[in-house]
């Protein structure tokens, strides 16, 4: 297999939050196109046949997804369209022009049940239809005879440019005087900066391994460790108080899922294995509380910078 001098990326959803990271730090020997949302429509064939026309990819990376878990649940249609039939576009597209497929997935296809960390060969058991969305999309890209992909599946994502859990409590601790926060939903937080580094992880095991086969397929990456949603909260505010942030909040209360109904049902354990990850890129991944606090810093950093500007 031979390698162009910069291989050209088209990066779907390229103004979402992990779009914006795998920008920054796409490495020097690839040529990134961003494919936002005016540019490439995922739920239509004829906008995604020609952005990949114009774009002619070497790598298409899909970071577009219909996120809003719970909005899923009365909009079953739009979240089919984007997260089950739009990764079937692009596979056919990567098959077009033989190139390699970066679909990110989600811990959300599980059922919660495990009492281990998820393993990529565990079976699949969505409780949402977000969740079952995103499972047809994997199944989509499976089943397209697209030979050359990598599925992510990752969790709990934060980073800056986007919504996320750390901002919104960040929000709420400098509106509320108490916190309510579900405490028996465990998984693991994930940084924007240490999934797109994983991708990129991913995608160079193909110069390194084309002699003897690339191990493409189904990988689960997230930072490492496990906690509650809970447990998330009480670190995100001890930073912020650690950063001198001014803050309102004096209480956070562990509450059950069924104190905080919401319309669409979450895994109660929804932790990764990374070891498949681990084992095919030699990479280390960071724990979850050390890359927050990197996230923490980076943002104070920007914010004395923008101070001092």
């Amino acid at each position: 297999m031979g390698f162009p001098e910069k291989r050209r990326l088209a990066l779907v959803g390229a103004g979402g939050m992990l779009g914006r990271m795998i920008q920054a730090l796409s490495p020097k020997d690839f040529a990134v196109y961003p494919l936002g949302h005016r540019r490439l429509d995922l739920t239509d064939h004829s906008s995604v046949a020609a952005a990949m026309e114009e774009v002619v990819p070497d790598v298409i990376i899909n970071c577009a997804a219909y996120t809003n878990v719970d909005g899923a649940e009365s909009d079953e249609r739009t979240a089919f369209q984007v997260n089950g039939e739009g990764p079937a576009l692009l596979a056919s597209a990567a098959r077009k022009y033989s190139a390699t497929l970066v679909h990110i997935s989600t811990d959300f296809v599980f059922d919660g049940k495990n009492s281990s960390p998820y393993l990529e060969e565990d079976k699949p058991g969505p409780l949402s239809v977000y969740g079952c969305s995103k499972l047809q999309g994997e199944i989509e890209v499976i089943k397209s005879g697209l030979e050359k992909y990598f599925i992510i599946r990752t969790s709990w994502l934060f980073g800056p440019g986007g919504k996320n859990f750390v901002e919104t409590i960040s929000r709420l601790a400098r509106e509320r005087e108490e916190l309510r926060i579900v405490a028996d939903q465990w998984g693991t937080p994930t940084y924007t900066e240490d999934l797109a580094g994983a991708i990129f992880n991913l995608l160079a095991l193909e110069k390194r391994t084309h002699q003897e086969g690339c191990p493409y397929g189904l990988y689960h990456f997230s930072n490492q460790g496990a906690c509650s949603w809970y447990e998330f909260a009480c670190e995100i505010v001890s930073l912020l108080k650690k950063n001198g942030r001014p803050l309102k909040v004096k209480r956070i209360v562990p509450i059950a899922t069924e104190d905080f109904p919401l319309p669409a049902r979450r895994p109660s354990y929804s932790v990764l294995c990374k070891q498949k990850y681990i084992s095919a890129t030699g990479a280390d991944v960071p724990l979850w509380t050390e890359s927050l606090h990197k996230y923490f810093l980076i943002q104070k950093n920007a914010g004395t910078c923008q101070t001092q500007g």
